[in-house]
C-alpha cells in the first residue's frame, strides 16, 4: 500500500524563496531598529538636523530662496536615506562578517541572492519609517511640499541603490572596526560638505563638484521633486552611475567572511 506524497506531518523542506526573503527582511529591520547606534543614525540625527537647521536659520536670519523648513525637509529625507543605506548597512554588515553571521547564513536554505534581497527589503522598511517620522515632524513645523511622488520615489530608490552598494563595498574590504570608523567618517564628511541637507548652490564654486557626489545628487533630486514636482534627470543619472560603480566594486571585492 503506497502513501500519498505529502501525507506526513510535518513535511520538512525549505519555505518558498519569497517567504524566506520576507522573514530575513523582517529580522534585519528589527535588528537595525533595536541597535541604539543604528536607531540614532536612522531617526534621531535626521530629526535633530531638521529641527536644529530650521530653528537656527530662523534665529540667525539666514535667508534662502524658500522658507527654511521647505529647504531642510527634502535634504533631511536624503540624509535619512544616506544614514540607513550607507552607514547603518556598512557597519552592520562589517560586524556580521566579523562574527561569521553571513557565513552561517550561507549554509542555510536562504541563497545569497535571498540574503541581499532581505537586506534591501530591510533598508526599504526602515526608510519608510524614517520618511514617515521626518515628514510628520516637518509638516508640524509648517512644511508645504508640492511633490511628485513618482520622482521622489525614484530618487529614493536610486539613492538607496547607490549608497547601499557603496556601503557593502566598504564593509566587504575592511575589517569591522575599520568599517565603523570609515562609514562614520564618510557620513560626517558628506553631511557637512556633500550638499545632502543644503542645496548645491549653497556651496558656491564647490557646488558643481557636490552635484557629482551621491549625497548632492540625492539631495538635489529630492529637493526638485518636492519643490517643482518633477524629475531632475541629471541628478538621477549621477545616482545611477554611482549605483552601477558600487555594485561592480562590491561584486569584485566583497568577502563573505
Amino acid at each position: 500500500m503506497s502513501t500519498p506524497t505529502g501525507a506526513f506531518t510535518p513535511n520538512p523542506g525549505a519555505a518558498p524563496l519569497s517567504r524566506q526573503v520576507l522573514a530575513q527582511a523582517a529580522m534585519e529591520s528589527k535588528l537595525m531598529l533595536r541597535n541604539g547606534e543604528q536607531l540614532l543614525l536612522a531617526v534621531v540625527i535626521p530629526v535633530i538636523v531638521l529641527i536644529g537647521g530650521v530653528q537656527g536659520a530662523q534665529h540667525l536670519g539666514i535667508s534662502f530662496s524658500r522658507r527654511p523648513v521647505d529647504v531642510f525637509a527634502p535634504g533631511v529625507l536624503a540624509l535619512a536615506v544616506m544614514s540607513t543605506a550607507f552607514a547603518s548597512l556598512a557597519i552592520a554588515t562589517g560586524f556580521e562578517r566579523r562574527y561569521g553571521v553571513i557565513k552561517r547564513l550561507g549554509s542555510s536554505p536562504l541563497p545569497r541572492s535571498g540574503l541581499l534581497l532581505g537586506k534591501v527589503g530591510a533598508l526599504l522598511l526602515v526608510e519608510a519609517l524614517q520618511i514617515l517620522v521626518i515628514s510628520l515632524v516637518a509638516l508640524a513645523m509648517g512644511w508645504e511640499p508640492h511633490p511628485s511622488l513618482l520622482a521622489a520615489l525614484l530618487s529614493i530608490l536610486l539613492g538607496t541603490a547607490a549608497f547601499a552598494s557603496l556601503g557593502l563595498f566598504v564593509a566587504g574590504v575592511l575589517r569591522a572596526e575599520a568599517t565603523l570608523a570609515a562609514a562614520n567618517l564618510v557620513y560626517l564628511l558628506l553631511l557637512a560638505g556633500g550638499a545632502v541637507v543644503l542645496p548645491s548652490s549653497a556651496y558656491g564654486a564647490f557646488g558643481e563638484l557636490t552635484r557629482l557626489l551621491p549625497s548632492g545628487a540625492l539631495g538635489d533630486a529630492l529637493r526638485h521633486a518636492f519643490w517643482s514636482g518633477g524629475f531632475q534627470w541629471g541628478s538621477l543619472l549621477v545616482l545611477l552611475v554611482w549605483a552601477m560603480l558600487g555594485a561592480a566594486l562590491t561584486a569584485r571585492t566583497f568577502k563573505w567572511e
